[in-house]
């Protein structure tokens, strides 16, 4: 059987012990919600650009690690950690205000490396310095690609191309950086095929990692007015079991898989209704990896 490439196992090699990963929020915009691509957002993002919220609240970048450092260290024992900059597009804006950002990430305790979440058409090449300039074991770059159809992403209104998804994440993997594509299974207009597509588009590029997420239909969102509308229904748990298991078979073996499927906060899912459940997704997902001859996940 076949070794699961997994995101705790390639941490373990990497630092010889369990690493923790920490969802940060540092206030970041997205070209996509502040009017210089659009101020509609991504179809399926929320208003709180699929994070915390948490800088909103006023909590620094220190107080929102203290707080989940504490609580991961009291109920886990934890004690290194990964600093998760994850709401919005944490690259957007003039490379100063990077630069201070990473200048706080630095020197929080415990700190072990940076993920940083953002899309391909808000780097260039002196952000990359500035990001590889970290010196951390683990500096990883979270690419939001979602699918590799230049009309499913206009559809969406990503506001991108796979060609810019390409250029970033070359340059980047160039500079020493950690590239992590963001892959959605059952946008509008795709199926099966398009998603596994997306999958070899992937395979051809120098990346790490890759994240899964079935798409979700989220209150405030474009992809809710088309889903209330009976514009648009999401994939079966069925069906997204199969994909996502025959992605990671397709994937080369070196890619880490780090998430297997998307993960709704409370309150904000409209639908599929079978999303809620992420242990009853997991296990279906599992169960098809099984099948195609991966051990057993723990």
């Amino acid at each position: 059987m076949r070794p699961f490439p997994s995101l705790s196992e390639a941490l373990r090699r990497a630092f010889g012990r369990k690493v923790w990963k920490i969802p940060l929020d540092a206030g970041f915009s997205c070209p996509n919600r502040d009017g210089a691509l659009s101020r509609r957002g991504c179809a399926f993002c929320n208003e709180r650009g699929s994070g915390t919220g948490l800088a909103a609240s006023g909590l620094s970048l220190r107080e929102q690690w203290d707080l989940w450092r504490d609580r991961l260290a009291r109920s886990r024992g934890a004690d290194r950690f990964l600093a998760y900059l994850q709401s919005y597009s944490n690259t957007y804006g003039p490379p100063e205000r990077l630069a201070a950002v990473l200048d706080e990430l630095r020197g929080l305790p415990g700190l072990a490396g940076v993920c940083i979440g953002t899309r391909p058409d808000c780097l260039d090449g002196g952000k990359i310095a500035l990001l590889a300039g970290l010196k951390l074991p683990w500096v990883q770059l979270d690419l939001g690609l979602q699918s590799a159809d230049p009309a499913t992403l206009t559809r969406i209104n990503r506001g991108h191309d796979p060609a810019c998804f390409a250029r970033a994440a070359e340059e980047a993997a160039s500079a020493g950086l950690l590239v992590c594509a963001h892959l959605m299974a059952g946008l509008p207009g795709e199926g099966r095929e398009a998603f596994l597509a997306g999958v070899d588009f992937i395979n051809d590029l120098p990346v790490a990692g890759v994240k899964l997420h079935n798409t979700l239909v989220l209150k405030g969102t474009e992809l809710a007015k088309d889903w209330a509308a009976g514009e648009y229904e999401p994939p079966g748990l069925p069906d997204y079991a199969e994909w996502a298991a025959e992605a990671v078979d397709r994937l080369r073996p070196d890619i880490v898989v780090q998430r297997l499927c998307a993960d709704p906060a409370p309150g904000e899912l409209l639908a599929p209704a079978w999303a809620s459940d992420k242990a009853g997704v997991l296990a279906a997902v599992r169960a098809g990896l099984e099948a195609r001859g991966f051990a057993p996940l723990g």
